[in-house]
């Protein structure tokens, strides 16, 4: 139905709605459509950070899919497949699988990407058996403009979503107390600047005209920093106002850039759940599983009891298909308001 709702409000699949050629993905789990899916992941039913699997018998919700995906379908665009797909952790879970490239697949986005740095969170140097690839957005740009000969094309649209795994990397930095609020603060506004930059200097100025740069949602809402003491919970806010508002600044007056604020959106939803649908906005539908809960594991089998359908949330911090959806259809809307739809 939102689906349906979506294709309706903006178009549907006209011929008018085909005007790109492709979608580009840069960022991190939030645009990632299946960097790890494969070994024990893809074997559990995991590979994306939402509910995975397509179960719309059970309810039409239920989708499986991110918000890429359903964009794609309004695009008149083939669903977007993972650029690399891989795992450098522990062999005896599974988790050792080989690094494959995939000529042709634009889905750059990989789980644990930051901006810049490329030791994100559960990388197999943090000492985490999962070994994710977290390769950082710079070179996931980098990589792109090496496929196709160093510039875009200028009739693809370009998706921009990164920042949050710097956040958790600079929280683990402070519990381990290798770092300070306030550095942590100003780590913040340099990758927001930073992102700003590769927008400009690596994408504007290698051909791209049509380019969606998403802000960091409203972390503060999510249950993972619902559980924090407030000072913790006031930090986590700082960083990501830190993080927006030089990323807003740094791509002020770019006409080939659209900025959504996810930032607005998000903090919306938790305060007004019932005007989106939304039927929880606190806790997580995912139930236990092998990775503790985590969305990259979290499909039917797993799911907390009940009708958890119109969650906000899949696990502590990444979405449910249906709030995907929600994504989804507030990026187009923006979209078409711009003239790019």
């Amino acid at each position: 139905m939102l689906l349906a709702a979506l294709l309706a409000a903006c178009g549907g699949d006209s011929d008018e709605g085909r005007r790109f050629s492709s979608q580009v993905i840069f960022g991190d789990s939030l645009a990632d459509v299946g960097t790890d899916k494969v070994g024990a992941i893809a074997a559990g039913g995991g590979g994306r950070f939402t509910i995975n699997g397509n179960n719309t018998a059970a309810n039409p919700a239920l989708t499986g899919q991110v918000w890429s995906e359903v964009i794609a379908v309004q695009l008149g665009l083939p669903a977007p497949c993972a650029a690399q797909t891989g795992l450098n952790g522990d062999a005896a879970f599974g988790f050792s699988v080989p690094v494959v490239n995939h000529p042709g697949c634009l889905g750059y986005a990989q789980p644990g990407a930051r901006v810049t740095a490329p030791v994100g969170p559960r990388h197999r140097l943090t000492g985490s058996p999962l070994g994710q690839l977290t390769v950082p957005v710079v070179t996931q740009i980098a990589n792109h403009l090496a496929a196709v000969g160093g510039r875009f094309s200028g009739d693809e649209v370009v998706f921009v979503t990164a920042g949050g795994n710097d956040a958790i990397f600079l929280l683990d930095q402070l519990a381990a107390g290798n770092t300070s609020p306030a550095s942590a603060v100003a780590a913040m506004a340099t990758a927001g600047a930073e992102l700003a930059d590769l927008v400009r200097s690596r994408i504007i100025a290698n051909g791209a005209n049509f380019i969606v740069v998403n802000n960091l949602p409203d972390i503060a809402v999510t249950p993972l920093a619902r559980l924090q003491a407030p000072p913790t919970q006031a930090l986590i806010a700082a960083m990501v106002d830190a993080f927006n508002t030089a990323l807003r600044e740094g791509l002020a007056g770019a006409p080939q850039v659209l900025q959504i604020d996810l930032f607005a959106f998000t903090r919306d939803q938790a305060a007004n759940p019932t005007a989106y649908g939304l039927t929880n906005v606190t806790t997580a539908a995912c139930g236990p599983n092998a990775l503790g809960g985590s969305a990259l594991l979290c499909n039917a089998s797993n799911l907390k009891p009940g009708d958890v359908s119109h969650f906000m949330f899949a696990d502590d911090a990444h979405p449910t298909p249906y709030e995907h959806a929600l994504v989804a259809r507030f990026i187009a809307q923006r979209m078409a308001a711009n003239g790019w739809l």
